[in-house]
């Protein structure tokens, strides 16, 4: 979710001769990127965030207990550490500190969503401390939904659900294995692993793709039922819950060193990336088993949001094994193809949003080929993992 904090960041990436030319895309998604984030951060107001589109172009905010709330300060520190833009900064400062009651939501599982995602990278690039107070409580409270009789940290707190756990939670994790280093919980380390254990374990088919949800007996542990609530059916593949799982397993391995996380996580991308349905372009259809289910256009929405994630992890993958090449340059053409006019907005358009053709949950009718927030949070993290490999210098001078 968070890049190491470090002068890499900023200021010591050697620019190769052959970035003239060869990284143009990337340069010119960068200053589009500049310029529709400064834009954005004028045109909303902090603690009313951009969420995505409905069909008619109309904006759907993301208040203080929207899950997808962190995303849009998260997006404006990513986007100063991208272009070295001071006014992103200041910006990402005020549509950060706008999100401090965050810190005493006990009633959701997404904390790290909401509060690393901004704070995190707030306090990761400035070291100021007066990011830690919320960093403090909401880490606290993530980890208290953690019950040791299941293994697992409950999800949701609605529905007619057991002990609902999702695939999406496994990128609430690094939140706590962050806090647990940073304030000295070791606790919240050993639930977080154990989490992605129990889920390893029971989200996972023979295919290695996942389950969006699983329901547990809270008294005993036991499985009751293994569903989707955003995917086609329950047995589907939904294509942004296998790149969460991708995304959690490289993560929960770099925080841990251990090897099954490690596995795990080649074989989900193994999975991703020789899926005979995955397009030419690497952008994912809204659910990998979505062929025979189209909308009310006779289409199957991509979904930009899980290429962005898919990108950013591989990328982040691509660091922890010996033979990361090929996981670059799959996220490269990823990239590439979001940073196209098929995906990438112009200049002043699409409400200020970076990507468009993302899908949100398309059995609710909601947020179907639309930008999202998220999906921009992850394609600029995955632009600066990116950057960071190749070394090129994207800073303004």
């Amino acid at each position: 979710m968070l890049l190491a904090a470090s002068a890499l960041t900023l200021t010591c990436f050697a620019q190769p001769k052959q970035d003239v030319g060869q990284f143009q895309w990337l340069r010119n998604a960068t200053k589009t990127i500049d310029y529709q984030l400064n834009k954005a951060a004028k045109a909303y107001k902090p603690g009313q965030n951009p969420r995505s589109l409905n069909p008619q172009g109309k904006l759907r905010l993301a208040g203080l207990n929207d899950w997808t709330t962190g995303f849009f300060p998260g997006s404006l520190w990513y986007g100063y550490e991208l272009t070295g833009d001071q006014k992103l900064a200041d910006k990402a400062k005020r549509f950060t500190l706008a999100l401090d009651s965050i810190r005493f939501v006990k009633k959701s599982h997404d904390l790290g969503f909401m509060l690393y995602c901004s704070y995190g990278n707030a306090y990761r690039i400035t070291g100021d401390k007066t990011y830690v107070p919320a960093l403090t409580d909401g880490a606290q409270n993530l980890y208290e939904r953690f019950n040791p009789k299941v293994g697992v940290i409950r999800s949701w707190d609605f529905g007619a659900w057991h002990y609902p756990v999702i695939i999406d939670n496994m990128m609430n994790l690094e939140y706590l294995y962050w806090a647990a280093t940073t304030f000295n919980k070791p606790a919240y380390a050993q639930a977080a692993s154990t989490h992605a254990m129990t889920t390893l374990k029971n989200h996972y088919r023979k295919d290695n793709s996942s389950y969006h949800v699983v329901d547990y007996d809270p008294e005993t542990g036991k499985v009751l039922r293994k569903a989707t609530h955003q995917g086609l059916t329950d047995e589907s593949a939904w294509a942004r819950g296998q790149a969460w799982g991708l995304y959690g397993y490289t993560m929960c391995y770099a925080n841990t060193k251990n090897q099954t996380f490690l596995d795990q996580a080649e074989r989900i991308a193994s999975f991703i990336m020789n899926h005979p349905r995955m397009p030419k372009d690497k952008v994912p259809v809204w659910d990998f088993d979505v062929h025979n289910a189209l909308d009310v256009a006779g289409r199957a929405p991509r979904d930009a949001s899980a290429a962005a994630i898919i990108a950013s992890a591989l990328l982040d993958l691509s660091t922890q094994v010996k033979d990361g090449k090929k996981y670059v340059d799959y996220a490269e053409d990823v990239l590439k193809s979001l940073s196209s006019d098929a995906y990438l907005a112009k200049p002043g358009e699409n409400k200020f949003f970076i990507l468009k053709h993302s899908v949100g949950a398309f059995l609710y009718n909601s947020e179907i080929d639309t930008p999202i927030d998220y999906a921009d949070y992850y394609y600029l993290e995955a632009l600066k993992r990116y950057a960071g490999i190749k070394k090129i210098n994207l800073l303004k001078n």
